[in-house]
């Protein structure tokens, strides 16, 4: 039953081989290249088949519990589900004590139209299928359950109801936009936030991964940013870098630690999702809005941005899903494709460069203009304002205290 390393041609990844209990056999990629990572991984495969021996099986595991071992591992609750007067919400009330892979892919339409029986298909697909596929992908690499393909809401004719999809409203950042329609609402930005939105622009990476971004994973010389943790599929990436990046990128990588931080130099908030930009990038986005006049941009905008441009450009979409990080369950190519980094590096720079966006002064010396904000941004005016008049209510109501003990010792010297 002894498990062994495999490398294939004696270089690249290394896998798994060997059999199980059953006499099946066992080939599995560590999906990594380094051997002390690799026989790491063969030892703890081997440790759950010896202790399955000793002990028997391993147990069914339930949705309840690989749902709050994704939460342990830093996953978001906000849809998985929270602990309410000792229930369950989310998809954790719904399906709780359900053996993982016994879950249909009618079952998970059902949990869609329970949990959320008036949203649109796409807020169903992001709050209720999206979140449940992370879960069941995390199921799956603990061994819990089979690869497969799930399939997600769309619309139908009946529910267009003999309306366009031009009819229908979208959710800012659900959708991409051109490059020369986002350069006028990121130039209205700040610079700091106009760096991040930027280099989202740029990579196509999500807003949680480059917030939490550190200089050591970027690599200029390689022109790459090595996203080896923290990423949504919990798979490791490394994502190009577009020529127009180097510069500010350079500069900002000398700087050291946290390679974006806000105007006052402090980290961004790390949340996923177009809805949950907060603090100062909220702030930054909703300025940049008016004075823009550009309402249709989010920091999630760019990320649909590079996806469609380069399928419009031609790049193939193996290249595509690599750079961005998109993940097809079931599909066993994935797992054996790996594109070279000169042709993802020539696909990210075939994305246009809008000249007033590149020559932006923050662009070439991003430490300068960092903390500098924009024009009609600053001062909080309406914070002062709201102190002057809290501060007249004070004084009214002192006088009116002291005109009150007035009045009662007048009235007690002229009692006695």
């Amino acid at each position: 039953m002894a498990l062994y390393l495999w490398q294939r041609g004696g270089k690249g990844r290394y896998y798994v081989r060997g059999t199980d209990l059953s006499g099946k056999d066992i080939f599995e990629s560590t999906k990594t290249d380094n051997h002390a990572a690799a026989e790491a991984i063969r030892i703890q495969k081997e440790g759950k088949i010896l202790k399955a021996l000793v002990h028997g099986e391993v147990k069914d595991c339930t949705f309840a519990e690989a749902a709050l071992s994704y939460l342990r591992n830093g996953g978001d609750a906000t849809f998985v589900g929270k602990l309410k007067n000792g229930r369950w919400t989310g998809l954790i009330g719904h399906f709780g004590d359900r053996i993982i892979r016994t879950i249909t892919q009618d079952e998970l339409d059902e949990a869609g139209r329970v949990l959320y029986p008036s949203c649109q298909p796409q807020t169903v697909n992001r709050q209720c299928h999206a979140p449940f596929v992370t879960i069941w992908r995390r199921a799956h690499k603990n061994g819990f359950c089979e690869a497969r393909e799930w399939g997600r809401p769309k619309w139908t004719k009946r529910q267009f109801n003999g309306l366009s999809k031009r009819n229908i409203k979208r959710r800012v950042g659900s959708f991409g936009v051109e490059y020369d329609h986002a350069a006028p609402f990121v130039l209205a930005m700040s610079p700091a936030p106009a760096m991040v939105l930027t280099t989202l622009f740029y990579t196509g990476m999500r807003p949680s991964e480059l917030f939490a971004l550190e200089v050591e994973a970027v690599n200029i010389a390689k022109r790459t940013i090595n996203l080896d943790w923290n990423t949504k599929t919990d798979d490791p990436r490394l994502v190009p870098i577009h020529e127009v990046l180097v510069p500010m990128l350079t500069a900002l990588k000398q700087r050291g630690g946290i390679m974006f931080r806000t105007p006052r130099g402090e980290p961004y908030p790390i949340a996923e999702g177009d809805e949950k930009e907060s603090g100062q990038m909220k702030t930054a986005i909703n300025g940049a809005r008016k004075r823009s006049g550009i309402a249709d941009i989010s920091p999630y905008t760019a990320r649909h941005t590079v996806s469609s441009q380069l399928i419009a450009l031609g790049v193939d979409k193996m290249i595509k899903d690599q750079i961005l990080g998109h993940y097809h369950e079931g599909d066993p190519s994935w797992d054996y494709t790996h594109v070279p980094m000169p042709a993802l590096l020539d696909a990210i720079n075939r994305l246009p460069v809008i000249k007033a966006w590149a020559d932006a002064p923050w662009m070439h010396d991003p430490i300068a203009y960092a903390g500098k904000l924009a024009d009609g941004t600053g001062r909080r005016t309406d914070m002062e304002t709201l102190k002057v008049r809290r501060e007249k209510r004070a004084k009214v109501t002192r006088n009116k205290k002291l005109a009150t003990q007035l009045r009662a010792r007048r009235t007690a010297k002229k009692a006695a």
